[in-house]
């Protein structure tokens, strides 16, 4: 009962008194109704219970908007992990061995801390060693001077759960913005399963042994631009928050083989554009996988159950940027309906709104002459590009499918922008779309007046989706009638 009072606390913040008398009026006709209830309104709104209220101590500074910052922790880089698959050396993990990875910064700062993942791991991880550096030269994984350890909770060594995180703790290293951080990772014992982020598009190295202290690089080989274990990069400035870009293999920055180690995605050169205009700069994050799917998991899960945690879960994040579909159209050859993907990119709407976050829309880019082009699939491209520049859902829409077609033939790419594929932008068509964006909203921050459909009855919404989610017979005897008649007119015919 404590620990569902604590709930109820939490959930007072964002819903209101109103939510909560019917919650605890429902609660006492229907225990299992009131557990509904409340996991569509966190499913809705987000309204996940503060750690306050469960009594844990908090000791993250909040970023402030653009306007009166102050220093705070914000995601300096990203990246979105998934299941290892049956991919190499992925899928059997690694023992007694070291990795060096090397992330690209998005934004400096005085201090930083390190997400490491075991999400969709088969065994507890253990971390027998973790140390950072800023990377020397270029290219390769030496190191600039000695790499410094990393602690957890002041232990130099650590487990992380299957299905869990850990948080480093701080450490004093002042990175500048656009800077390579290489981050070392001594796995003792077998990892099994890794979770992992396949295409990053950055070389990761492997050596033998606990090699994390080495600055030198002679130890290591390279084993493939793919992500193992790491999740993410927060750094302490004063920033204007974060960007997170979402999406699929166009926002992940495949596919020309050039781009490896290039920093060509573009969520890389809208960082650098931002980087350049304010003095307050917001981070951009990269949570793109390439094939994701909005509706159905494949290439990751699908943006509906990863969207909680690769966006509403970053650090200091204002603003997302949505460009997700496109695989839901090719893979599923009709299947999946115009409609659909409509309803989908509206929830997302939802639960980002319901976090005070401001959501760009983004058109889906052509695919003509692709291998899984269809006449009607280009026609339900049109139908969703359409809703998404017309329905005035999103605070703000950027036409990538306007700026990148060939206005001779708009399903497909421009020649320009068209590495051969006819699917992915080239690294010219990455910088046209970073080019295009409109930066001050990247940065301005969210009005709630903007939209007045936001200013929902909370209420009604989540009852809405726990009438649809009960059994017939529990329907005419879970709500008073005054419910049962304002339901009548919301649900669907």
């Amino acid at each position: 009962m404590a620990r569902f009072a604590a709930v109820l606390a939490s959930l007072r913040r964002f819903h209101g008194p109103a939510l909560l008398r019917n919650l605890a009026r429902i609660g006492r006709r229907s225990p299992r109704v009131a557990v509904a209830t409340l996991a569509f309104s966190v499913i809705l709104f987000g309204a996940i219970p503060t750690a306050q209220a469960f009594g844990l101590a908090v000791d993250d500074v909040p970023v402030e908007g653009l306007n009166g910052q102050r220093a705070g922790w914000v995601g300096s880089w990203m990246t979105a992990v998934d299941r290892a698959g049956r991919s190499e050396p992925a899928a059997s993990g690694f023992t007694d061995q070291t990795l060096r990875q090397v992330v690209d910064l998005s934004l400096g700062g005085d201090r930083i801390r390190v997400r490491l993942s075991n999400v969709f791991g088969d065994r507890d991880l253990r971390i027998g060693a973790a140390t950072v550096a800023l990377r020397r030269g270029a290219a390769g994984a030496g190191t600039a001077g000695q790499p410094l350890r990393l602690t957890f909770h002041g232990a130099t060594a650590t487990t992380i759960p299957v299905g869990a995180e850990a948080l480093s703790d701080p450490v004093a290293l002042p990175v500048p913005d656009g800077s390579h951080l290489v981050i070392s990772l001594y796995l003792p014992v077998p990892t099994g399963r890794a979770t992992w982020h396949r295409h990053g598009w950055a070389t990761s190295y492997r050596a033998a042994g606990d090699a994390s202290a080495d600055a030198r690089s002679g130890r290591f080989t390279a084993i493939g631009p793919s992500f193992y274990f790491l999740a993410g990069v927060d750094v302490l400035t004063r920033s204007a928050g974060a960007v997170v870009a979402f999406g699929d293999s166009i926002t992940e920055g495949c596919c020309e083989a050039g781009s490896i180690d290039a920093d060509a995605s573009y969520p890389d050169r809208l960082a650098a554009r931002l980087r350049d205009r304010f003095p307050d700069r917001p981070a951009v994050l990269n949570a793109g996988i390439s094939g994701n799917a909005l509706l159905s998991d494949g290439a990751g899960l699908s943006a509906l159950t990863r969207f909680d945690r690769d966006v509403l879960g970053q650090t200091g994040v204002r603003t997302v940027i949505i460009l997700e579909g496109i695989n839901d159209i090719i893979h599923s050859r009709g299947a999946v309906r115009p409609e659909q993907l409509i309803r989908a990119q509206a929830e997302l709407v939802r639960r980002a709104r319901a976090r005070g976050l401001r959501v760009v829309g983004a058109t889906l880019t052509p695919f003509g002459g692709s291998g899984g082009f269809t006449a009607a699939g280009e026609q339900d491209r049109r139908t969703v590009n359409r809703w998404i520049r017309s329905s005035g859902v999103f605070d703000a829409v950027i036409d990538f499918d306007r700026l990148l077609r060939d206005p001779n033939d708009p399903a497909r790419l421009r020649a320009a922008f068209d590495p051969g594929d006819h699917l992915h932008p080239t690294a010219a068509g990455y910088a046209a779309m970073a080019a295009a964006l409109d930066l001050p909203i990247m940065i301005k921050d969210p009005e709630p007046d903007d939209h007045p459909e936001r200013n929902h009855h909370p209420d009604l919404a989540v009852l809405v989706a726990v009438q649809l989610f009960l059994r017939e017979e529990e329907r005419p005897t879970m709500f008073g009638d005054h419910w049962i008649a304002a339901l009548a007119v919301q649900l669907p015919a």
